[in-house]
């Protein structure tokens, strides 16, 4: 079982729900601009959000995104290189901060990190990704048990100065190498993993690559808190995470299914899902959108909500159950209608 840490109000660790994470693109000195973001996140899901600290105006600039925001949304400060930088974000409010010790350099300025750290009661991640490998390791070690080796070595050293309230990555812009050093630090030490791939690309390239890592770890049990990387807008990461959380069964999150558009379909099932489909994922709703006869109320039953059309009629149905026919031009509006009743209808709404 991995230990707890917290970061801010949130938990990370065995037991706990996996966190989702993103980070801000915004100038971090840009505050408008970064609560903007960072508000746009946690409206997505996100639930920890990481921002750049690049000089000592960003990190002097979370106490101000701390008090703009006004939410209990955790702040993680990215720090390289500097760990005057750590030090100033975390007296300024910062509710974790993620640093490489290897590129800190020298064991004092960890040693004076670690001191603050612990006046504050402010967790470290620390780790290693496959571009920056200690070169004893890559040089002693295959890739994956370099890799490993490499975070450990971070983990080392800030348990060396009694430091212990830490969290751990170790990511590769490879598949298999993300899991298999993921699971061989987990296979060493306790602490809970923030795991996802590095530089992961774009589009497609990185969704795929992304759920299959961070799916295959959720699914061995490994894992705390995840990160999607995806080049471009950070909405798109959280929106991915959650639905990789829920394909795994570790949340309950607003999803359309819909069966694939083959020769026998009637209706526009592609139109209809994506029209519903942002209505929907403001939900914990599953909605079925079922093309022909073949894939209609039978292979939808398990959804909450759900419509099977063809070109003449099409059927509503609640939970397998059929409520009525419906032209199929009124496909939309009626399945917007129900949804939006559940809403109203669900509790806390």
């Amino acid at each position: 079982m991995s230990k707890a840490v917290k970061v801010g109000k949130v938990v990370i660790g065995k037991g706990y729900p996996v966190s989702i994470q993103s980070m801000t693109n915004t100038r971090t000195t840009d505050v408008d601009a970064t609560v903007k973001q960072i508000r746009e996140l946690v409206a997505a899901g996100c639930e920890i959000v990481r921002v750049a600290v690049a000089n000592l105006e960003g990190a002097r600039s979370i106490r101000e995104i701390k008090q703009l925001l006004g939410s209990d949304v955790p702040i993680v400060a990215d720090v390289h290189y500097d760990h005057r930088l750590a030090i100033e974000a975390i007296k300024n409010g910062a509710d974790k901060v993620r640093i490489n010790p290897g590129n800190i350099n020298q064991d004092w300025k960890i040693r004076e990190l670690v001191q603050v750290a612990k006046e504050y009661s402010v967790p470290i991640r620390v780790g290693a990704n496959s571009g920056s490998l200690r070169k004893e390791f890559e040089q002693k070690y295959d890739r994956i048990t370099a890799l490993g080796e490499s975070a450990l070595y971070e983990v080392r050293l800030l348990e060396k100065f009694g430091f212990f309230d830490i969290v751990i990555s170790v990511k590769s812009t490879d598949v298999l190498e993300t899991i298999k050093a993921n699971e061989y630090v987990a296979s060493k030490v306790e602490y809970p993993l923030h795991i996802g791939l590095t530089e992961a690309g774009v589009g497609e390239t990185a969704i795929v690559k992304s759920s299959i890592a961070i799916g295959h770890l959720l699914l061995k049990g490994i894992g705390n808190t995840v990160r999607v990387s995806i080049a471009g807008d950070p909405i798109k990461e959280v929106i991915v995470a959650r639905k990789i959380l829920a394909s795994v069964g570790l949340r309950k999150v607003g999803q359309v299914i819909a069966c694939p558009t083959c020769g026998r379909c009637e209706i526009d099932v592609e139109k209809i899902a994506k029209t519903i489909e942002p209505l929907v994922e403001k939900t914990d709703l599953t909605v079925a959108v079922m093309g022909c006869i073949v894939n209609g109320v039978g292979e939808g039953r398990h959804a909450d909500i759900g419509v099977a059309g063809t070109r003449q009629k099409a059927v509503i149905f609640e939970s397998g159950k059929i409520l009525k026919t419906i032209a199929p031009d009124t496909i939309v509006e009626e399945l917007t209608r129900l949804i939006q009743q559940r809403i109203k209808t669900s509790p806390g709404s």
